[in-house]
């Protein structure tokens, strides 16, 4: 048992998620007001299109936002007591790295140990679901062991 502070893995997780959706909202106002033309004065056409290519820019980034925002939902919602099984919530060690079951994520670190974030919608997580402390699994035909479940 690694007996990691998941409350402060989840306090990580959370700081991070929010700061990529601060990062997200700026560049998503900054690419609004640069896509809102001054209809007072005539426009010029490369204007017009670097216009609609920003408007194009915002509208994709209005989904990151959303998904950002659903992210942060998730990680304030899901119940990250103690596990037996890899399940949501549980951190795990699998062939020797560290996952949280939670969200998708990037590497970050955490009590000095590199962790990312595996969302239960991932190829992978069909593989190890369930899993116990000592089984192996396979997945894209590799076998994983599974080194600890919290």
């Amino acid at each position: 048992m690694m007996n990691w502070n998941k409350s402060h893995i989840r306090e990580t997780m959370l700081s991070l998620e929010t700061a990529a959706l601060h990062s997200a909202r700026t560049n998503y106002l900054d690419y609004v007001s640069i896509a809102q033309l001054d209809r007072s004065e005539p426009i010029e056409n490369d204007e017009q299109a670097q216009a609609e290519v920003a408007s194009d820019l915002a509208e994709a980034l209005d989904d990151t936002l959303h998904d950002y925002a659903d992210k942060l939902e998730k990680l304030r919602t899901i119940d990250f007591g103690p596990k037996s099984a890899v399940e949501e919530g549980a951190v795990i060690k699998l062939s020797g790295r560290h996952f949280v079951i939670a969200v998708s994520t990037s590497k970050f670190t955490c009590d000095g140990r590199e962790f990312m974030g595996i969302s239960t919608m991932a190829p992978i997580f069909e593989a190890i679901e369930g899993a116990r402390t000592g089984e192996t699994v396979q997945f894209n035909g590799r076998d994983l062991i599974v080194e600890d479940v919290e």
